[in-house]
């Protein structure tokens, strides 16, 4: 019995050193596999594409450059990828950063410097909202040099948590059923957008922006705001996450999964013109059934 409980309680730095090994082989695997599942479902890159790489200097858009370059390496087409940070000359902004990492990576990069900071900071009264501003002024300027570079894809590193926070976001303050798309055509027509890390979730690009020590940049222009409405939403969904384990999932699948002859909107069925066919439907609608739903999952016991 002695010998039994020693094995269980002593671990060797060796062991320890080979579970992280493995556990991060498995983040790798993983983040890699989303990645190129939501690049194959929406034909986001195409052969001899030049993608541009929008990076920030945050986890999302470090982790998608990461990634991008791992799957080019043996993806079955041929692309380019190129790296651009957009500078707004935010005060106190490490101009090195990004310039070195990306040099060091081996990368082709491109660092625009636009003040848009001075912009924001005049046009936006104290303590509101400086994201919608912000985000415009950089789209047309990121458009710009995308056309400048040549690039036939523009790649942003929103991931699933984005998405969903987009949803809930419009559904609480807009009254729409909208979210972020995986794939777009821009407002002005010219470009593609896509966004890779569409089936990725936020926690596993935490888990691999620590693994890799990406050298992180704040944005002290909206990451000062602390009561920004998304942040309240994010907390709200890694909440539910903790609490309800699949939850997230699920609601991230249904955004997949849209019945709009079960929704209210008459632009996307023909409520009005509805008439009785006279032939069953096996897959109809059970008008007067009570909706069924998955039994949540049986609690787990384990004895000791």
């Amino acid at each position: 019995m002695s010998a039994l409980w020693t094995d269980i309680e002593t671990e060797t730095p060796r062991d320890a050193s080979l579970k992280i090994e493995r556990e991060t082989h498995k983040l790798e695997k993983r983040l890699c596999r989303e990645v190129g599942r939501a690049i194959v479902d929406y034909n986001m890159i195409e052969e001899g594409d030049k993608v541009m790489v929008c990076v920030s200097g945050g986890k999302d858009s470090y982790a998608l450059l990461d990634i991008l370059q791992k799957l080019r390496a043996r993806a079955p087409i041929h692309f380019d990828i190129v790296a651009v940070n957009l500078d707004q000359k935010q005060p106190g902004f490490p101009e090195d950063v990004l310039p070195d990492y990306l040099s060091a990576l081996g990368v082709p990069f491109h660092i625009e410097e636009q003040d848009t900071y001075s912009i924001v900071k005049r046009v936006i009264p104290e303590g509101k909202t400086t994201c919608g501003l912000c985000s415009r002024l950089r789209r047309g300027i990121l458009y710009r040099v995308a056309d400048e570079l040549g690039a036939t894809k523009v790649a942003l590193g929103h991931h699933r948590d984005d998405m969903l926070q987009t949803f809930f976001l419009n559904m609480f303050f807009a009254g729409k059923l909208k979210s972020m798309p995986p794939k777009l055509v821009s407002d002005d027509g010219r470009h593609i957008v896509i966004r890779p890390l569409a089936y990725v979730a936020e926690k596993d690009l935490v888990r691999w922006a620590q693994h890799r020590a990406f050298p992180i940049i704040p944005c002290t222009l909206c990451g000062s705001q602390e009561n920004l409405q998304r942040k309240q939403v994010g907390e709200m969904l890694r909440e539910w996450d903790r609490k309800h384990p699949g939850r997230v999932e699920n609601m991230f699948n249904a955004l997949q999964n849209v019945v709009p002859s079960h929704l209210l909107d008459g632009t996307q069925h023909d409520f009005k013109g509805l008439k009785a066919t006279g032939v069953a439907d096996a897959e109809g609608d059970k008008a007067f059934d009570a909706p069924e739903f998955p039994a949540p999952s049986a609690l787990r016991i384990v004895q000791l």
